[in-house]
């Protein structure tokens, strides 16, 4: 019996390692899958149908119902004509069009003009513009949310979100299926009252569900099509910093009108697809902009079932690209090898290259992982900072004070590949400019990492640094 038991256990990780090595996945994650599966057979095999498993991008196609060429259709009528054509009206910086080229060619993100977008930091002045913006919607609501708490703050929003049904407004709530189990339990009621609420991806059985991984990390507001919004902040109170263990919480969001809200509407509806199968392309969803000043945007709506890398390249090309400054601003920093060297190069050029990390951890494991890049970066001239005020969350990317790049992308592996995320690109240096004033602020609530001090940290530091690095692949 027990041979038998043995045989089998050992013909399933033989087949569980041949599909593993047959993936042709990075050759990293297949020594350290292979390396588990033989030293903790039953353990690993367990991690890696957990969280290993490739989801090929066919299987994902579904999910993008609203294709853009359809959307091309509905937007002629408005003027709204994205093309290659327009990348070259993007001036002569050189950046400006190898970007706006490859964001249009890799994550079918057009090139819009005629915007109007505000910087809106940390959560006081989000949810007082959003909560306006709500109170005002005449016609519609979407709403779509990685984590949506049901607290205060998520209580103030739903009760007015019912509200605003009463008045006749359609209301559409999408959250990730996975970690939204409070506000899940109101499901039931929302719908009674009229709100259309639903799960991105719910999983089931998490210990055999693939979908663990495909996990919907966007945050989207549009209302009346007029109005759009878009960042790193989620609905709950410690986004308020309400919650006293947390702290303080530093953030980052957008409030676009223009142009640029038709394509954010494009990604909600796609999203809304892949959860319900419902095919709204309805043009009264698309309604004709308003003008508002010369700003070119796009819409980057990144995920595993881009056709490309998508975000790890529009990343690598924006660093590759600058000529003068990088500034980056990410709770979760743990890149590929080719970002590391686009950072290091770029300093080793003579760019100023700046990076504020956590210095309050709200994952300890992508804490010390993101730590083990940091000598390499010092030595390179990379200058790196931990915030110090609270908790940093805030997604920002600052170009040669030219591009400013806010969303709900994390400078890492599971936003990079695994995770669905929606960005914006800006190509407007007032914009810019106005990041990199909440930027330099940040950098005074911040702690500068010197090399030499740096070196002397102590050795279970570098342990944990370490071993976080080693599993940051499986991710």
């Amino acid at each position: 019996m027990l041979l038998t038991i043995a045989l089998i256990t050992f013909a399933q990780l033989v087949i569980l390692g041949s599909v593993i090595f047959l993936e042709n996945r990075d050759p990293t994650k297949t020594i350290i899958w292979l390396l588990i599966l033989g030293v903790l057979p039953i353990l690993g095999a367990l991690l890696y149908v957990l969280l290993g498993r490739v989801v090929r991008k066919h299987q994902l196609s579904r999910h993008k119902q609203v294709r853009e060429g359809q959307i091309e259709e509905i937007l002629k009528d408005l003027q709204v004509k994205p093309s290659e054509v327009n990348v070259d009206q993007t001036g002569n910086i050189l950046m400006n069009k190898k970007l706006a080229r490859l964001l249009l060619n890799d994550a079918s993100a057009p090139l819009t003009f005629n915007n109007r977008a505000e910087v809106l930091t940390n959560g006081n002045e989000t949810f007082e513009s959003l909560f306006a913006a709500l109170q005002d919607a005449k016609h519609y609501i979407h709403l779509e949310f990685f984590i949506f708490h049901n607290d205060a703050i998520g209580q103030d929003l739903l009760n007015l979100l019912i509200r605003k049904v009463s008045e006749g407004v359609k209301v559409r709530v999408l959250v990730d299926g996975l970690v939204n189990r409070s506000l899940k339990n109101r499901f039931g009621e929302l719908r009674r009252a009229g709100v259309e609420a639903e799960e991105f991806y719910p999983v089931r059985f998490p210990f055999l569900s693939k979908r663990l991984n495909l996990r919907n990390h966007r945050k989207i507001v549009i209302v009346d099509g007029r109005v759009g919004f878009l960042g790193g902040l989620n609905v709950g109170d410690e986004y308020l910093s309400r919650n006293q263990k947390i702290g303080f919480w530093r953030d980052t969001f957008l409030k676009l009108e223009g142009d640029s809200v038709n394509f954010l509407q494009s990604v909600f509806l796609n999203d809304w697809n892949g959860a319900t199968r419902q095919d709204i392309s309805d043009p009264i969803y698309y309604p004709q902009p308003w003008k508002y000043e010369t700003q070119m945007t796009q819409i980057a709506a990144t995920g595993p079932d881009s056709d490309w890398g998508s975000m790890l390249e529009i990343f690598f090309v924006a660093l590759t690209s600058a000529e003068k400054t990088i500034f980056i601003e990410t709770p979760y920093f743990i890149p590929d090898e080719g970002s590391i060297m686009a950072l290091k190069t770029a300093a080793l050029s003579g760019l100023d290259v700046r990076v504020i990390l956590q210095g309050v951890p709200d994952h300890k494991i992508t804490y010390w992982a993101s730590h083990s890049y940091v000598e390499e970066l010092l030595e390179s001239g990379v200058r790196i900072y931990r915030y110090q005020k609270g908790i940093l969350h805030a997604k920002i990317l600052i170009l040669d004070g030219e591009i400013g790049v806010v969303g709900s992308t994390n400078f890492d592996i599971r936003s990079f590949s695994l995770n669905f995320e929606i960005s914006a690109f800006i190509y407007d240096c007032p914009l810019a400019q106005r990041l990199e004033r909440d930027f330099y602020q940040d950098l005074t609530d911040s702690e500068e990492l010197v090399l030499e001090e740096y070196k002397k940290r102590p050795l279970l530091n570098r342990i944990k640094e370490s071993s976080a690095r080693l599993f940051s692949p499986l991710l």
